[in-house]
Formats: C-alpha cells, structure tokens, sequence
C-alpha cells in the first residue's frame, strides 16, 4: 500500500510531488503521481501555438529549479511541457503515464479495508490501467479537463460553428467568418484581439461590464484575491474565477482594443437565433461562429464517491484540507487553481500529507 498518490501533474501536482522524497518517503514505494496526459506540460501542453510565453499568465517557477531564460516569442505550451519534463527527470518523480483516474473511493471491507467511510481505511483509486491503495490522496487535476459550456435559449437551433477555449487551435479557422466571442477573461480578450488582426469581424458579450483595472498586480494584490476566493471555498459555496476577482490589467495593447472598439462588450446574451445573437438590449449580432471563453469548473467527476460537496454545491476546505475527508488534500481548487497559487498549494498539500502520515504511522 502507498502512503500518498498524487493525481496530476500540472504546477500544483508536481509541486506536491516535490517534498515527499525529501521527508523520507522513497519514489514507487511510498508514493507516485498519475497523469491522464501524453506527456509532461500539464494543461499548458494543451494551448494553442499562437498562445506565445510572452502573451501567457506568468508561468511560476517550481520548487527547487527555476524556469530559467526562455524565448517569449516561443509557444507557451512548448515552454512549459520541456520544463516540466526537464524537472520530472532532474527530481526523479515517479509519474506514470497516461494514466486516466476514473474513481476515488474507501476501500470496501470485502478487500480488506476498513468499513466504508471509515476516516482511518485507505483509498482505493482506480485507474484505466490498474488501481491502487493509498492512506492518502493529494489531487491536483485542475479545471483544463471540464471546460464550461453555458445554456442560452436557442442554443440548439444555432446552426454555425461553436468553439470552447478548451477547443480553440488558431484563428485561421474562423477566417471569413462573423465571430461572438462570450466571456469576460482574459482568453476573450486575446481571442478578440487576434481575431481582429486577422480581418475577422467580432461581437464581444459579457454577463457584466469588463472590469478592466489599473492596479498593480503586486504581492499585496495576490494575497487579497487568495484571500476572497478561499472566503467562498471555507464557506462551502462554489469557487469564483481567479479573473473573476483579478479584474483585467488595462495594459497598453487593451487600451488600444478598447478604443479601435473590438473590446466594448455588446452586453449579456439573451438569446441565440439560427443565424444570430440577440443581446440584453434587443440588438442583434447575425454571426457564423461563437467562441465560448467562458471559463472550466473544478475536474473532480472522480471524487464523487467521496461525497464532498455541500448543499451550496462547494467543498469546504480549511486551506487545501478538505473537511469532510481528510485522506483527501485537494489543490487547483478555488484560489490554487490558476498559477497564483498554485506552488503555495502544493508544498502545503505534501507537509499536511506528511504531517498526518507521521501520526497515523504504526509505533
């Protein structure tokens, strides 16, 4: 039996996976990390080319090897996926893939374990390429895997094109074509902005105004967003967005878009025809495509059987510790979902897991 599985092995997996072997636990023996990807890069491997590192989110260091010089013109998502593999074989970890989690549940009596439930059993995790025993799971699975589709009256009876971000590979798939574009975060704003270079005409809808800010994104800024989100997941309700409480950086290149009048939102969406959108105010958008950047949800199908959430729909978590299972260290969940806080996450999901794994150990 293992003493820790990590699932995921994007930032906040791998820096989970970083202190075990430095508090005494042996790689393979005591514990490994599951990936469902291909290869290293985690959800960066999966963003499109144009996705530069110089236009990305800042990709944070992790523990222990820094990301070092890079080519800002280079694709993020080649970046990050030679980084991370870089630092899976500098510290060894024992990542297996792909390996895809299909459930996390107590080990039933029948194979040994404790009664079901019971905070003292191990967990059983099944895979699609065998399961494990574990007395502890961090789970670091992130959002990239559930992207988040909305419902709007007439949906079904739009007969263009529809993309998510979690789909999107080039602007060169929309050329001659009218494209919505619905969201309020950062990635439909890049969406717009590329879009508009390439001669493609664009509708921009938001369900409130953009909130475009000037405040410095400082250390005191980045506490104070951590600290709103985890006032929602200490509360049990559902995480809001990182960009849902950070706001947009009015940088240079959006004061631009702002005044060329490509990133002036049309207002909420009311309705979609077969051919348009209808927005809040009655105005209409006759489009041949809509991008949905409307943002992914926590990937945590696996953990049902766990019963996590509460009847507001969220998890209560104290930090990465989650109240009703503690053999469960959830990460990318409320404010480590984004690279903000996403190292904090993981180092404090290893020392709790060590830390309960030096009282529960055998005298």
């Amino acid at each position: 039996m293992l003493d820790v599985v990590v699932i995921g092995a994007g930032q906040a997996g791998l820096s989970a996976a970083y202190y075990p072997a430095r508090h005494g636990l042996i790689p393979e023996r005591d514990f490994v990390v599951l990936d469902a990807n291909e290869g290293p890069g985690g959800a960066w491997r999966h963003r499109w080319p144009s996705l530069t590192l110089g236009a990305a989110h800042a990709v944070h260091d992790l523990p222990g090897m820094k990301l070092g010089p890079a080519d800002a013109d280079e694709p993020a998502s080649a970046v990050v996926a030679r980084y991370y593999g870089s630092y899976e074989k500098t510290f060894e970890l024992p990542v297996h893939r792909p390996v895809k989690v299909l459930a996390v549940h107590p080990r039933n009596v029948d194979d040994g374990g404790s009664p079901a439930g019971a905070s003292g059993s191990p967990l059983a995790v099944e895979t699609e390429r065998g399961n494990f025993t574990t007395r502890l799971v961090i789970n670091a699975t992130g959002t990239w895997d559930k992207p988040h589709w909305p419902h709007y009256p007439g949906l079904e009876t739009f007969t263009g094109i529809q993309r998510h971000t979690h789909d999107f590979h080039s602007v060169a798939d929309f050329a001659g074509l009218r494209v919505l574009v619905v969201g309020g975060g950062t990635s439909a704003v890049q969406f717009l902005l590329q879009l508009d270079a390439a001669g493609v005409e664009t509708a921009w809808s938001t369900r409130r105004p953009p909130e475009f800010t000037t405040r410095e994104f400082d250390p005191d800024w980045g506490r104070d967003v951590e600290r709103r989100v985890n006032e929602r997941t200490s509360a049990g309700l559902p995480p809001l967005s990182v960009v849902g409480v950070t706001g947009l950086p009015l940088t240079p290149q959006y004061q631009n878009g702002i005044a060329a009048g490509t990133l002036v939102s049309r207002g909420p969406l009311q309705r979609l025809t077969g051919t348009a959108a209808v927005f809040g105010d009655g105005t209409e958008f006759a489009a041949d495509a809509i991008l949905w950047a409307t943002g992914f949800r926590a990937a945590l199908d696996h953990l049902a059987a766990l019963k996590l959430r509460e009847s507001g729909g969220g998890i209560v978590m104290d930090g990465v510790k989650v109240a009703r299972e503690p053999r469960l260290l959830l990460v990318g969940y409320g404010a480590s979902a984004s690279t903000l806080g996403a190292n904090r996450a993981g180092r404090a999901a290893a020392l709790a897991a060590i830390d309960r794994l030096s009282v529960t150990a055998p005298a």
